[in-house]
């Protein structure tokens, strides 16, 4: 693999290492915040980027543990990252299980349709708490400096509860359609009815 065909995981890869040393399975944590990865494609990529140089490690023995690998950005690893950033980022591409369910949620009885919003409720809310008490670290001292090692993590931690809000906001609202409830939205200017043709003619 040359240096000019590394996918964007590897740039996931070089982004975390370059924040701080870590091994395989550190690294699989946090691209879980980036860019979700299995172990499975993240050990062969590390090997294949140490190849050509743009990361290095340090074998790190354990007592009653396999021995483990700890990586770092090497100074080529810095430039071909820092050119990267600067280039534009291609159309982002969201795969969800649930939104494919939300499509034909009509097939589905009132009951299991409820249910699902429910639990998606669920997951969002343990996501806003489990991301608050991360924060809530971060800002221990004070929020961090745009130049800092933890900036981006910080920035990136409070996007995705604003995105965790503002879906359990719409989940209340598909709730409301799907129980018949009466809507009115101010901000959308349009009422309950036409709401549930536009829903209905998708």
């Amino acid at each position: 693999m040359e240096v000019n065909t590394i996918n964007t995981l590897g740039y996931a890869i070089l982004g975390a290492v370059s924040r701080k040393p870590c091994s395989g399975y550190e690294l699989a944590k946090y691209l879980e915040v980036i860019w979700p990865a299995k172990h499975s494609q993240i050990y062969p990529l590390l090997a294949k980027m140490e190849q050509q140089k743009l990361l290095d490690y340090e074998h790190v023995e354990q007592s009653g543990k396999p021995n483990k690998k700890i990586f770092s950005i090497t100074e080529k690893g810095k430039e071909v990252l820092e050119k990267w950033i600067a280039q534009s980022p291609s159309d982002s591409i969201s795969r969800d299980e649930f939104l494919i369910k939300i499509y034909s949620i009509r097939l589905a009885e009132k009951e299991n349709s409820i249910k699902l919003i429910h639990e998606r409720i669920s997951m969002l809310e343990e996501t806003m708490n489990r991301l608050s008490k991360k924060i809530e670290k971060i800002e221990k001292n004070k929020v961090p400096d745009p130049m800092s090692k933890n900036f981006g993590r910080y920035i990136l931690f409070n996007r995705r509860i604003r995105l965790a809000k503002e879906e359990k906001t719409w989940c209340q609202w598909v709730l409301d359609l799907i129980k018949n409830k009466h809507l009115s939205i101010p901000i959308l200017c349009i009422s309950s009815k036409i709401v549930e043709k536009v829903v209905l003619s998708l």
